[in-house]
């Protein structure tokens, strides 16, 4: 297993492969998200944080997930334009993945081995967060329903 965040190399929504040492040195929230989600709304919450701490050198990595509920139907292109659309998304977006199970993207496996969490390591819905210093330590994980607004107290005194 990678014994650092920056070993990881992602899937961009586009295709392209990117590198998380591109992001080393910066304050990063991983959220799982879904298009068709209860929880979709937080992507006017997230929007806001990147734009009030971005300049300050923080990053959103949004990975769009389908194992919950099927919630995330679309190809990447069309969640991508969804999430442009309706919520004028700026933040780097991926291609979608698994969190879980037999085809977990090993990010997650490494995630989920940081911050287990309550009731343990498996992530249990979309919009699951965690919450990466500027050195690559995973310092929390938030639970679907924790808001973004509710987080930013975390974010800023990492900024």
């Amino acid at each position: 297993m990678p014994s650092s965040i920056y070993d990881f190399t992602v899937t961009a929504q586009d295709g392209t492969e990117r590198s998380l040492v591109d992001f080393k040195g910066k304050v990063l929230l991983i959220v799982n998200t879904a298009t068709g989600c209860g929880f979709t709304p937080q992507y006017v919450g997230l929007q806001e944080l990147y734009e009030t701490y971005h300049d300050r050198g923080f990053e959103i990595l949004d990975f769009p997930c389908n194992q919950f509920g099927n919630q995330a139907p679309g190809s990447d292109a069309e969640i991508h334009e969804f999430c442009v659309g309706r919520f004028s998304m700026t933040f780097p977006q991926f291609s979608k993945i698994d969190v879980n199970g037999e085809n977990e993207d090993p990010l997650y496996t490494w995630l989920k081995a940081q911050k287990g969490g309550l009731g343990g390591k498996k992530i249990k819905w979309n919009f699951t967060k965690f919450l990466v210093d500027r050195e690559g330590n995973v310092v929390a994980r938030f639970a679907p329903a924790t808001e973004p607004a509710k987080i930013e107290e975390s974010i800023a005194s990492l900024i």
